[in-house]
């Protein structure tokens, strides 16, 4: 079974089909929804140019360093709060077990921004947003051109 979307009354149905004929074929199905739409591209490209502008107003880190830090302060609270698998996973294998430059590494391989719906990504750019305006960078939607 492939991914279903339910976004109308057609595909509600059409899922519900689908699901009456797997129950009828093997008697046991399972499945866990999901709420709200995957990512935009254009949410992705706003995020990777102000993980940019970050690093070049700050001058601190790079981009790849902000990201880091931005998945581990803002997206993790997010997904540990909003998603019971990942907080289970985030909680017993990373919280307690690895130090804070452990989890900041971390963050190059754990899918974090790239499993969060519009909505959840929507949060953690406002998050970022409010956090680097406090230091002084301010991050437009989406970001000017220089």
């Amino acid at each position: 079974m492939g991914e279903i979307i339910v976004n109308s009354a057609k595909s509600l149905k059409a899922a519900q089909d689908e699901l009456a004929e797997m129950f009828r074929v093997k008697k046991f199905v399972s499945f866990v929804p999901k709420f709200g739409k995957k990512r935009s591209l254009d949410q992705n490209a706003i995020s990777h140019a102000w993980y940019e502008q970050v690093a070049r107003e700050l001058g601190e880190e790079d981009a790849r360093g902000v990201k880091r830090y931005c998945k581990l302060h803002f997206g993790v609270p997010i997904l540990r709060a909003e998603d019971a698998d990942f907080r289970a996973a985030y909680n017993g294998a990373i919280l307690r077990s690895l130090s804070y430059e452990q989890k900041l590494t971390a963050m190059d391989i754990l899918p974090v921004t790239s499993t969060m719906t519009t909505m959840q990504l929507h949060k953690y750019m406002l998050d970022v947003q409010e956090h680097y305006l406090g230091r002084g960078v301010e991050l437009k939607f989406p970001p000017e051109d220089e």
